[in-house]
Protein backbone atom coordinates (compact mmCIF):
# COMPACT_ATOMS: atom_id res chain seq x y z
CA UNK A 1 0.00 0.00 0.00
CA UNK A 2 1.46 3.16 -1.00
CA UNK A 3 1.81 6.57 1.18
CA UNK A 4 -1.26 8.44 0.31
CA UNK A 5 -3.15 4.99 0.48
CA UNK A 6 -2.22 5.15 4.49
CA UNK A 7 -2.74 8.94 4.87
CA UNK A 8 -6.36 7.90 3.56
CA UNK A 9 -7.05 5.46 6.14
CA UNK A 10 -6.07 8.27 9.16
CA UNK A 11 -7.74 11.63 7.57
CA UNK A 12 -10.32 9.94 5.77
CA UNK A 13 -11.54 12.00 2.41
CA UNK A 14 -10.27 15.30 4.28
CA UNK A 15 -8.01 17.84 1.92
CA UNK A 16 -4.40 16.37 2.07
CA UNK A 17 -1.77 19.09 0.11
CA UNK A 18 -0.27 16.26 -2.60
CA UNK A 19 3.03 16.84 -4.36
CA UNK A 20 3.46 15.29 -7.09
CA UNK A 21 4.87 14.63 -11.08
CA UNK A 22 3.12 15.59 -14.03
CA UNK A 23 4.67 14.58 -17.57
CA UNK A 24 3.71 15.48 -21.01
CA UNK A 25 4.97 13.35 -24.20
CA UNK A 26 4.51 14.27 -27.94
CA UNK A 27 4.81 11.96 -30.61
CA UNK A 28 6.82 12.40 -33.89
CA UNK A 29 3.75 14.32 -35.20
CA UNK A 30 3.76 16.30 -32.19
CA UNK A 31 0.61 15.05 -30.58
CA UNK A 32 0.33 14.96 -26.78
CA UNK A 33 -0.18 11.24 -25.47
CA UNK A 34 -3.22 11.31 -22.86
CA UNK A 35 -4.75 8.72 -20.65
CA UNK A 36 -7.94 8.01 -19.74
CA UNK A 37 -8.45 7.65 -16.32
CA UNK A 38 -10.53 4.47 -14.55
CA UNK A 39 -10.58 6.71 -11.28
CA UNK A 40 -12.56 9.66 -12.71
CA UNK A 41 -13.16 8.65 -16.08
CA UNK A 42 -11.65 11.69 -18.08
CA UNK A 43 -8.80 12.03 -20.29
CA UNK A 44 -5.25 12.95 -18.48
CA UNK A 45 -1.62 13.28 -18.69
CA UNK A 46 0.61 10.65 -17.53
CA UNK A 47 1.74 11.40 -13.60
CA UNK A 48 0.28 10.90 -10.01
CA UNK A 49 1.59 11.34 -6.46
CA UNK A 50 4.92 10.80 -4.90
CA UNK A 51 6.57 7.92 -2.75
CA UNK A 52 8.23 8.80 0.04
CA UNK A 53 11.63 9.50 -0.41
CA UNK A 54 11.65 10.43 -4.30
CA UNK A 55 12.66 13.42 -5.75
CA UNK A 56 10.13 14.77 -8.39
CA UNK A 57 11.95 13.64 -11.04
CA UNK A 58 11.89 10.54 -9.84
CA UNK A 59 8.15 10.26 -9.48
CA UNK A 60 7.70 11.71 -12.87
CA UNK A 61 10.10 8.54 -14.30
CA UNK A 62 8.47 6.24 -12.06
CA UNK A 63 4.82 7.10 -12.94
CA UNK A 64 5.38 7.57 -16.87
CA UNK A 65 7.05 3.47 -17.00
CA UNK A 66 3.82 2.47 -14.32
CA UNK A 67 1.13 4.39 -16.42
CA UNK A 68 2.55 3.69 -20.08
CA UNK A 69 5.07 1.40 -20.49
CA UNK A 70 7.49 4.29 -21.64
CA UNK A 71 10.69 5.68 -21.01
CA UNK A 72 12.42 9.11 -21.62
CA UNK A 73 16.28 9.64 -21.72
CA UNK A 74 15.33 12.94 -20.76
CA UNK A 75 13.12 14.50 -18.41
CA UNK A 76 12.85 18.52 -19.16
CA UNK A 77 11.11 20.55 -15.82
CA UNK A 78 8.62 23.26 -16.82
CA UNK A 79 7.57 24.71 -13.86
CA UNK A 80 5.31 24.20 -10.80
CA UNK A 81 1.52 24.30 -10.38
CA UNK A 82 -0.26 24.92 -7.12
CA UNK A 83 -3.01 26.72 -5.07
CA UNK A 84 -6.32 26.82 -5.58
CA UNK A 85 -6.28 26.45 -9.66
CA UNK A 86 -5.24 22.12 -8.92
CA UNK A 87 -7.56 21.39 -6.23
CA UNK A 88 -8.89 18.53 -7.34
CA UNK A 89 -11.90 15.96 -5.61
CA UNK A 90 -12.40 12.79 -6.58
CA UNK A 91 -15.64 10.94 -7.66
CA UNK A 92 -15.21 9.09 -4.09
CA UNK A 93 -14.89 11.99 -2.01
CA UNK A 94 -11.33 12.38 -1.81
CA UNK A 95 -10.18 16.18 -1.67
CA UNK A 96 -6.63 17.11 -2.78
CA UNK A 97 -4.72 20.24 -3.25
CA UNK A 98 -2.50 19.55 -5.87
CA UNK A 99 1.67 20.99 -6.09
CA UNK A 100 2.33 19.52 -9.59
CA UNK A 101 5.95 19.33 -10.75
CA UNK A 102 5.64 19.61 -14.86
CA UNK A 103 8.07 17.67 -17.06
CA UNK A 104 8.41 16.96 -20.89
CA UNK A 105 10.01 13.60 -21.84
CA UNK A 106 12.20 13.39 -24.26
CA UNK A 107 14.21 10.84 -26.35
CA UNK A 108 11.59 8.27 -25.15
CA UNK A 109 10.87 4.55 -25.73
CA UNK A 110 9.32 1.60 -24.81
CA UNK A 111 5.83 0.31 -25.86
CA UNK A 112 2.76 1.66 -24.99
CA UNK A 113 0.71 -0.28 -22.36
CA UNK A 114 -2.09 0.01 -19.49
CA UNK A 115 -1.78 -0.35 -16.05
CA UNK A 116 -4.59 -0.71 -13.87
CA UNK A 117 -5.05 3.59 -13.18
CA UNK A 118 -5.90 3.36 -17.00
CA UNK A 119 -8.46 2.60 -19.63
CA UNK A 120 -7.06 4.13 -22.50
CA UNK A 121 -3.87 5.51 -24.12
CA UNK A 122 -3.90 8.01 -27.17
CA UNK A 123 -1.74 10.62 -28.51
CA UNK A 124 -4.30 13.69 -29.60
CA UNK A 125 -3.09 16.74 -31.63
CA UNK A 126 -3.19 19.93 -29.49
CA UNK A 127 -5.43 21.81 -31.06
CA UNK A 128 -8.03 18.41 -30.93
CA UNK A 129 -8.66 17.51 -27.38
CA UNK A 130 -11.02 15.37 -25.71
CA UNK A 131 -12.79 16.72 -22.96
CA UNK A 132 -10.53 17.08 -19.90
CA UNK A 133 -10.84 18.04 -16.32
CA UNK A 134 -9.76 21.38 -14.97
CA UNK A 135 -6.57 20.09 -13.43
CA UNK A 136 -5.31 18.35 -17.01
CA UNK A 137 -6.42 22.00 -18.98
CA UNK A 138 -4.32 24.13 -16.45
CA UNK A 139 -1.14 21.46 -17.17
CA UNK A 140 -1.62 21.80 -20.79
CA UNK A 141 -2.16 25.42 -20.38
CA UNK A 142 1.30 25.97 -18.67
CA UNK A 143 3.51 23.22 -21.21
CA UNK A 144 2.15 25.37 -24.37
CA UNK A 145 3.03 28.28 -22.65
CA UNK A 146 6.47 26.86 -21.39
CA UNK A 147 6.46 26.23 -25.75
CA UNK A 148 6.13 30.10 -26.18
CA UNK A 149 9.08 31.35 -23.65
Amino acid sequence: MGYIEELRKVVGTRPLILVGSAIIILNDNQEVLLQYRSDTYDWGVPGGAMELGETTEETARRELFEETGLQAKIMQFLGVLSGKEVYFRYPNGDEIFNVIHLYQGHHVGGELRLDHEGLKLQYFPVDKLPKLNETTEKILQKFLYALTE
